[in-house]
C-alpha cells in the first residue's frame, strides 16, 4: 500500500484511512461522511485525489494515437479544453474512463500537439500498458503519475474559497476548460473546472513536492467559507447522486459504453477506433441490457452485486452502486437490467438476502 505526500496530514486530522486502489487514502474525517457530503453540496470541501494517474502524450501524431484508442472525438478539443472519454478493449468492454486535456504547445516542436490523459488510480498500470502497446505513431507517452499531486476543491463556494490564492479569474473558467497559472505562490499549477461531485469547483494539478503548501493554503483561505477536508466516502455518495459512473462498479472490462449510457462520448462517426465496428453493430441490433438509476421504497440500502428482480421474481440484472442519499434521505442506486425493464417508472425489486426491496427505475441524476 502506497502513501502519498499528504498521508501524514490526513492521519493528523484524524481521518479513517484505508487501502484504495493500492493507495493509503482518507475515507472520512471525524465529521463523518454525511456532514462532508452536505458541506460539498452546500458550501465547499477539498479532496486529496493524488492517487489518480496522469500521462502526457506529445508528438506529431499525438492526436492520431488518442483518437484511435478512445471513444470521444479528440479532434474537437481546443487548447485549454478537456473532454470526458473512455478506452474500450478488443471485446467492447471499457478498459477505463478518463479525462483528455488539450495542452498548450509552447514546449512542442513544430507540428506537434500535446495532451494529458487522467486515468483512474486502480488502472494506472493497465492503462499505461495499453496506451504504450498501441503507440504505433510518431509520438511520445510519458507517465507523470508519481510526481503529480491532485486536489479537488468542490462546491458552490469553491470560487470564493480559492480566488484570493491566484490571479487567474476563476469565474472565466467554464465547465471543462482549464488554464495554467500561479496558485498559492506556486507556478505552473493546472487549474481545471472539472470535478466528480456535480456541485461545481476545480481540480488542481501540480508537482507533488508542493502538496503540503497548497493543501494548507487552501484550508486557510477557505476557512471563512467553512471548507472541510473530504474523504473518498463522501466522494462516492456525491457522484452517485449525480449518476456518475464509478469504474469497477458501474463500468468495467465487460460493460460497453453504450450499455452504460455513455453513447454521448462514443462518437461512431469520427472514424475507426478500438472496437468501433462492434459498437456500430451493437447500436444497429439494439442493446440487451442498460445501466439505470433507481429509488428504493424501503429503508434498507442496496449493495453492489445484489440481484435485481422483476415483478414475477425473475432475475433481470444486478446492482452496481447503492447508498443512502444524504441529500434526499432515501436509498438510491444504479444497476444493469434487461432493456425491457429499463424504462422510467418500471417496478423492480432488489434482493437483499431473503428480503425483496421494492424500487422504481428513475431518471438520473437523482438531484
Amino acid at each position: 500500500m502506497k502513501d502519498l505526500a499528504l498521508t501524514p496530514i490526513h492521519k493528523a486530522l484524524g481521518a479513517r484511512m484505508a487501502e484504495f486502489a493500492g493507495f493509503n487514502m482518507p475515507i472520512y474525517y471525524p465529521t463523518g461522511i454525511t456532514e462532508e457530503h452536505l458541506r460539498v453540496r452546500n458550501k465547499v470541501g477539498m479532496f486529496d485525489v493524488s492517487h489518480m494517474g496522469e500521462f502526457i502524450v506529445k508528438g506529431k501524431q499525438a492526436l492520431d494515437l488518442i483518437q484511435s484508442i478512445t471513444t470521444n472525438d479528440v479532434s474537437k478539443l481546443e487548447i485549454g479544453h478537456a473532454q470526458y472519454s473512455c478506452m474500450p478493449n478488443d471485446q467492447g468492454g471499457i478498459i477505463d474512463d478518463l479525462l483528455v486535456y488539450r495542452l498548450d504547445e509552447d514546449q512542442c516542436s513544430e507540428g506537434e500537439k500535446a495532451y494529458m490523459l487522467v486515468v483512474n488510480a486502480g488502472n494506472i498500470e493497465k492503462d499505461w500498458n495499453w496506451v504504450v502497446s498501441h503507440n504505433h505513431f510518431d509520438t511520445r507517452v510519458i507517465n507523470i503519475s508519481d510526481q503529480t499531486a491532485l486536489l479537488a476543491v468542490q462546491g458552490p463556494l469553491a470560487i470564493d474559497a480559492l480566488q484570493s490564492l491566484t490571479d487567474v479569474d476563476l469565474k472565466s473558467l467554464v465547465y471543462y476548460t482549464f488554464t495554467k497559472g500561479r496558485f498559492a505562490g506556486i507556478d505552473n499549477v493546472l487549474i481545471s473546472a472539472t470535478g466528480y461531485t456535480g456541485s461545481g469547483g476545480f481540480e488542481l494539478y501540480f508537482d507533488e513536492k508542493h502538496a503540503v503548501t497548497l493543501w494548507n493554503s487552501i484550508l486557510d483561505a477557505g476557512h471563512a467559507h467553512d471548507i472541510l477536508p473530504i474523504g473518498l466516502g463522501a466522494r462516492d455518495t456525491l457522484r452517485l447522486e449525480k449518476g456518475f459512473a464509478l469504474y469497477g462498479n458501474d463500468i468495467d472490462d465487460t460493460t460497453s459504453p453504450l450499455e452504460a449510457g455513455l453513447g454521448w462520448i462514443t462518437k461512431l462517426g469520427k472514424g475507426t477506433f478500438t472496437c468501433s465496428d462492434k459498437f456500430n453493430a451493437q447500436k444497429k441490433s439494439g442493446l440487451t441490457k442498460k445501466l439505470v438509476g433507481f429509488r428504493v421504497n424501503d429503508r434498507r440500502v442496496p449493495r453492489h452485486h445484489y440481484p435485481i428482480l422483476d415483478e414475477a421474481s425473475k432475475e433481470i440484472g444486478h446492482v452496481t452502486s447503492g447508498t443512502q442519499s444524504p441529500s434526499l434521505g432515501i436509498p438510491i442506486g444504479m444497476g444493469y437490467v434487461d432493456t425491457i425493464h429499463s424504462n422510467i417508472g418500471s417496478k423492480i425489486f432488489i434482493k437483499a438476502g431473503e428480503k425483496l426491496l421494492p424500487a422504481e427505475v428513475c431518471k438520473v441524476p437523482f438531484l
